[in-house]
């Protein structure tokens, strides 16, 4: 943290604009070696939060590397919160090289991936939370992504959390005061204190339930096509792609390995997976290829079972559905254009009389008809109205922490209940605090804070 940190902070390659960040104590010294700004004699008097256009030279050799602009941002209204001297250079791989070394040969260090961030988490300029959710933002693959994202990097998740938190606090409060001076404060009032934390567990349990949903956001949900033989599996992803990427033919087992792309479903990140047909074949390639779909259907989030309007629903065809339960399935029934109104109502009835409860949709892979209709049907069942939901867990280690909260909490209620002493049920309390704390980073570790912030890229 006394160090002074320099790194790139735009991608590599050609560009129009290519940043060097540096912060810390000496950024506008090691500034002031390496700028020459054209209005002023000395960039370390420079005001904060302005800009001022200059070259860039070597300390070493005094030879100019490039024009560039500099901004200046004084502690401690930075993003680190520590002085930060930002170059906006020409973006190419060599200037923006030799102008990262100037700076280290002036003095700065080179600064290690997310240390730009965790230095803006250490001097609190973010909480945990709201660090993780920028390296999200930056990594987020659709619209609704970015959205949750941001959502939490304006902190509605903290704000949640942290209200849970002095809660906690609140009932912790009343419990220890009666333990440490029994004369004076009576015992809290069991009843009330059992209502106290089942209110805070139920809303705990709300994020609980979100985190399914927000992680598919944030990491992609992969959905396996699967289904006999020539039903349409290959035609209904390319289909979906708007191109023609899977190869399509009336010859059953030519596709005999897993092709994977990623899609944009309402603003849900997919992998779609287009499979071997299943069935039992002496074929060794397509065997293997049957076995790489059976295994694809064990990782899937979301399947979409395929069947083929035009041939008879046999109960072999719906073997498969009944051992993908409780796995979130999609029945779907290909080639509308040209199955008749009879065979679509009989193998409705079929599916139906086998799993009552499952989603049925009707399309052409071919015609594209139903499409729009399947793509909400995906939407919705991966995620449901998300969107609509004031704070959303994307984060599995969020998640752990609230569920190691709720465990205490819940054994918590027990003792209250059981009527044991009180001084068992602050110790549960203390922990589910605890491991609420880790998610806003008021109790996280250094190694929980090291291992967050190495999947940073470097200049954030």
């Amino acid at each position: 943290m006394h160090d002074t940190i320099a790194a790139i902070a735009t991608p590599l390659g050609a560009s129009g604009i290519g940043i060097i960040r540096i912060s810390g104590p000496d950024a506008r010294s090691i500034a002031g070696q390496i700028f020459r700004a054209k209005f002023c004699d000395d960039v370390r008097t420079l005001n904060s939060h302005t800009i001022h256009l200059g070259e860039i030279v070597d300390p070493r050799s005094f030879e100019v590397i490039d024009q560039a602009m500099i901004a200046v941002f004084g502690a401690p209204h930075s993003y680190t919160g520590e002085d930060v001297i930002e170059f906006s250079c020409h973006g190419g791989t060599v200037v923006l090289r030799r102008s990262l070394e100037a700076s280290l040969s002036a003095g700065a260090r080179m600064a290690q991936p997310g240390e730009f961030t965790k230095r803006a988490f250490l001097n609190g300029r973010l909480d945990l939370a709201q660090a993780e959710a920028v390296n999200d933002l930056i990594r987020a693959r659709t619209d609704a992504a970015q959205r949750v994202a941001l959502r939490q990097l304006e902190g509605q998740l903290s704000n949640r959390v942290r209200e849970l938190t002095a809660k906690l606090t609140d009932i912790l409060a009343h419990i220890e005061a009666s333990i440490d001076f029994p004369d004076d404060v009576a015992e809290p009032d069991r009843t009330q204190l059992v209502g106290s934390i089942n209110e805070a567990l139920t809303e705990i349990k709300s994020l609980i339930e979100s985190a399914d949903r927000g992680r598919i956001y944030r990491e992609g949900a992969r959905m396996v096509i699967a289904g006999g033989p020539n039903v349409g599996k290959s035609s209904l992803l390319n289909a979906l792609l708007r191109e023609s990427r899977a190869i399509v033919t009336p010859i059953p087992g030519t596709t005999r390995d897993l092709i994977e792309e990623g899609l944009n479903i309402h603003g849900v990140p997919v992998v779609a997976v287009d499979t071997a047909g299943l069935r039992e074949t002496e074929d060794f390639v397509e065997r293997i290829g049957v076995e790489r779909a059976e295994f694809s259907l064990e990782t899937a989030d979301l399947v979409l079972y395929m069947v083929d309007l035009t041939r008879n629903v046999s109960k072999d065809d719906l073997n498969p559905l009944t051992q993908l339960r409780p796995k979130p399935v999609i029945v779907v029934l290909n080639k509308t254009d040209i199955a008749d109104a009879s065979a679509v109502m009989e193998a409705q009835a079929r599916i139906r009389g086998a799993l009552p409860d499952v989603a049925i949709e009707k399309i052409s892979a071919l015609t594209g008809d139903g499409l729009p209709a399947l793509e909400s049907a995906i939407a919705e069942l991966l995620v449901g109205e998300v969107s609509a939901e004031p704070a959303v867990v994307s984060n599995l280690r969020h998640k752990a922490s609230l569920v190691a909260s709720a465990r205490s909490l819940e054994t918590a209620l027990e003792t209250l209940i059981g009527a044991e002493a009180l001084d068992l049920a602050s110790g549960d309390l203390m922990s589910a605090r605890s491991r609420l704390g880790e998610i806003t980073g008021e109790t996280a570790t250094e190694d929980i804070l090291d291992r967050i912030f190495s999947e940073f890229c470097v200049g954030k």
